[in-house]
């Protein structure tokens, strides 16, 4: 009896990449080293796009945390990274760090995701992050030209989004400029408006028209929607939507849901839901909160509405399920589920006000940066009494 030979069995290529498109990106991360066809395919477009349609397809959601533990709202801001799988109640798995905003006037103010990206900024520091590959780029300073006679310089309200007809990532960021102080009256004389935009392709920044319409505020939620960045802002008279579409760098507006009262009473925050552009509203007053979701298809409906949740300030953002992330009355992140009415708390405790929470899918999309151990971005495991 002859011995049995060995046969080895060799995939097509493209069979091999589908496999591994399919794959998080901390493997991947691994298996550059296998060999180098497998690095050069890992850093194409196709391949690029091929596993974050297959994360999106699966909705394979990743979850980072902003808040502050301290005692005042000037304490050190970080991430955490929560646990998604099922069962596991969102537990905290890890602590991050970014020295490079510890030192600002504010925290970080997050911008995103998009397509796994996120833009981090605070006063004039603006950076691009991908948790995903933990790659980090501080962006360069801005090298618009600001006018003669300018006393200070502050940055405001920044959009982040991708220009799909360029294969671009861009910033777009609202500057004041004041001018020498009247020393007799004692506040600013004059002031004026610029707005730069910053391409990752060019990795500079240069100045384009400003809007009629002021952006204000800062965002709950993610405001980059199919191409176009929104922002609640002020026009002549009232209030109102602006938005800014990344392909054409255009600027236009449109109205604000009619939710019947006025802003004095209620908040106002845009979110992405689904694809289109949502506005969630909630009132400032009360010890029992109502949310009603509007979104704009053609003109504003009222989606639905979730009635007398007690207990709650805010929310945070919506989950797989329609269940909504809220902040707790006791400052602790809590999730409650609309077809239960079950208000579960996750443990989870902040600073008043300084939760943020960002719900991202993975992402190999390059920034041109460098990795997070050059940037000295820490990453500390946590156990349960970390929460």
């Amino acid at each position: 009896m002859q011995g049995l030979s060995k046969s080895r069995i060799e995939l097509p290529e493209t069979v091999v990449m589908e496999i591994l498109s399919k794959l998080p990106a901390k493997s991947l991360t691994r298996f550059r080293c296998v060999c180098k066809p497998w690095c050069s395919s890992f850093q194409t477009s196709h391949f690029i796009t091929k596993h974050q349609h297959n994360n999106l397809k699966n909705n394979n959601l990743n979850i980072l945390l902003k808040r502050c533990r301290g005692n005042t709202h000037d304490d050190i801001h970080y991430f955490s990274a929560l646990s998604t799988e099922k069962g596991q109640n969102f537990l905290v798995k890890e602590n991050i760090r970014l020295p490079f905003f510890e030192n600002c006037w504010y925290a970080p103010v997050v911008s995103g995701p998009c397509n796994g990206l996120l833009c981090l900024h605070d006063a004039g520091k603006a950076a691009l992050w991908n948790p995903s590959t933990r790659e980090f780029k501080i962006l360069p300073q801005s090298s618009v030209q600001r006018p003669p006679s300018v006393d200070s310089t502050s940055f405001g309200c920044l959009g982040f989004g991708f220009d799909s007809k360029t294969d671009d990532y861009k910033i777009v960021r609202f500057v004041t400029n004041y001018f020498d102080k009247n020393e007799e009256e004692g506040f600013l004389a004059d002031w004026n408006h610029q707005v730069e935009l910053y391409s990752l392709k060019s990795d500079s920044w240069k100045e384009i028209s400003v809007p009629e319409a002021q952006p204000y505020g800062s965002p709950l939620f993610n405001n980059y929607i199919n191409g176009c960045y929104y922002w609640r802002a002020t026009g002549d008279s009232d209030y109102l939507i602006l938005s800014f579409d990344m392909a054409n760098e255009k600027f236009s507006t449109l109205p604000l849901p009619k939710f019947g009262g006025p802003l004095a009473q209620y908040y106002l925050e845009l979110l992405d839901f689904n694809g289109s552009l949502g506005a969630i509203v909630y009132p400032r007053e009360g010890n029992e909160k109502s949310f009603d979701l509007w979104v704009m298809n053609g003109s504003w409906t009222r989606q639905f509405g979730i009635e007398s949740v007690s207990g709650v300030e805010r929310p945070l953002g919506f989950w797989k399920n329609g269940e909504l992330f809220l902040e707790g009355s006791n400052h602790e992140l809590v999730l409650f589920d609309p077809a239960t009415r079950e208000l579960k708390n996750l443990g989870i405790h902040a600073y008043p006000k300084t939760m943020q929470l960002i719900a991202y899918v993975e992402s190999l999309v390059p920034i041109n940066g460098r990795s997070e151990h050059e940037e000295h971005i820490i990453r500390q495991p946590a156990g349960d009494a970390s929460n």
